[in-house]
């Protein structure tokens, strides 16, 4: 992304036209060679945990008050979690608390091995993209421990940074006009305006588009791949089972070729076959 450190106070534009000229900018340093585009989601994709749960942990007995809970309303995640960020600052809770609890959430298994899989192959193969609904910070934290930063071309999420009186201060991505999406976050806006970016800069499309997720907010983006493209939805997770249901209901409605995964190195077994086609 980077969504921090482009808006002020003064800055009255509407988030969608911040965030094309932000998807402007951040692409010009991209290498426009690359035959695949890959998308990966974070929580529950990368890290077998959700990032926001696992904040919790640094809370006082581990655990948020009920009338915390209680403020949470469906569509409007990111609101409640910026109320629970607000929660911890005001209970002491630190950057290096929060830090530490990201650092220590556990790959999904085979991830690093389908990491290392995309670092090993040649250099025009993999274009790599993040794509998630937690936050900069707790992101960025995990992919610098693991020492998977690098392998990362973009990573859109919801922009957040500490404020001076050191609260973790997390904005909505983007405004949307989908009705399946949370709020703050529609990822299938974000995939077709990539690729359609791109497409353009490359002077050409990408051979294959893959998706990897796992949550229901993974399926929306997924209904934007082609017959050519491959879906990876975690096994008996969301995603996965909107993909069934779709495919049963509306028979063509989804498009793409579906892998669903277990574990990661399903998926480096589908992509060893797919990259020397």
């Amino acid at each position: 992304i980077y969504l921090q450190g482009s808006e002020t106070h003064e800055d009255i534009r509407p988030p969608q036209s911040r965030r094309s000229e932000i998807m402007a900018s951040q692409s010009a340093h991209i290498p426009n060679d690359r035959r695949f585009l890959i998308f990966f989601d974070f929580d529950e994709t990368i890290v077998d945990e959700t990032s926001d749960d696992m904040v919790v942990q640094t809370a006082p007995g581990q655990h948020l008050p009920t009338w915390l809970k209680d403020t949470y309303q469906p569509g409007r995640y990111n609101e409640y979690m910026q109320r629970v960020l607000a929660y911890l600052a005001e209970q002491g809770v630190t950057e290096s608390d929060i830090r530490n609890v990201m650092e220590k959430l556990p790959a999904t298994p085979g991830m690093l091995t389908l990491f290392q899989f995309l670092r090993t192959r040649p250099q025009q193969d993999f274009e790599v993209v993040l794509l998630s609904d937690a936050n900069t910070f707790f992101i960025e934290s995990w992919l610098r421990r693991a020492g998977a930063r690098q392998l990362f071309h973009r990573i859109f999420t919801n922009p957040a940074t500490f404020n001076r009186d050191g609260r973790l201060v997390m904005r909505p991505f983007h405004s949307h006009e989908c009705q399946r999406c949370p709020d703050n976050m529609c990822k299938q806006v974000v995939v077709r305006e990539y690729v359609a970016r791109r497409t353009q800069e490359r002077g050409r499309p990408y051979q294959r588009v893959f998706y990897v997720g796992d949550g229901a907010n993974d399926f929306c983006p997924a209904l934007a791949l082609g017959p050519r493209d491959v879906a990876f939805p975690r096994r008996d997770f969301p995603m996965h089972r909107l993909i069934t249901e779709t495919h049963e209901a509306m028979p063509g409605e989804f498009k793409a070729v579906t892998v669903p995964w277990a574990t990661a190195e399903d998926v480096v077994q589908r992509l060893r076959k797919l990259v020397v086609e």
